[in-house]
């Protein structure tokens, strides 16, 4: 777990090129410009082990960018470890869910919260659809609705 009076949350989608890396961002920013990004560990991973070190798809960048956000992430693999270091685990989609479940069930008295980052979202999205193969408005989608539901997770827990 993370050190005594710090939160910590893992955002996790299939690659963590797109929406996870995203949720990581627009949280850092939120928990900074609230003042209280030093009482956070925050950080973005995948399901899957295909893009590890790369970087965020380009066009959550430039969506990112036009926000006012920059990362520097790279995509890793979720591990084991993170289960049982991270008090909350969001992902994006039900396939995630199930993954990071099934992965759970493997750590014995593990800590963690795995939910949807989505069952915070106020306009009830509970799912946030991968954009990998959609267009630059489906980026800004995944925006806005990890912001909602970054902005909801952040006032439930300070």
């Amino acid at each position: 777990m993370a050190a005594t009076g710090t939160k910590s949350v893992l955002f996790v989608c299939l690659g963590n090129i797109c929406r996870s890396p995203i949720a990581e961002a627009v949280f850092s920013k939120m928990a900074t410009d609230s003042g209280v990004v030093d009482k956070w560990v925050i950080d973005s991973g995948a399901t899957s082990d295909w893009n590890i070190g790369s970087s965020p798809d380009a066009r959550g960048l430039a969506c990112l960018r036009k926000h006012g956000i920059e990362t520097s992430h790279r995509a890793r693999q979720v591990t084991n470890d993170d289960f049982m270091s991270f008090e909350y685990i969001l992902c994006m989609d039900d396939s995630n869910l199930s993954e990071l479940n099934r992965r759970s069930n493997l750590v014995k008295n593990n800590p963690a919260k795995v939910e949807l980052l989505g069952s915070y979202d106020p306009q009830n999205q509970r799912i946030i659809k991968d954009p990998y193969y959609g267009s630059d408005e489906d980026f800004e989608k995944v925006y806005e609705q990890c912001a909602r539901c970054c902005k909801a997770f952040l006032e439930k827990n300070s």
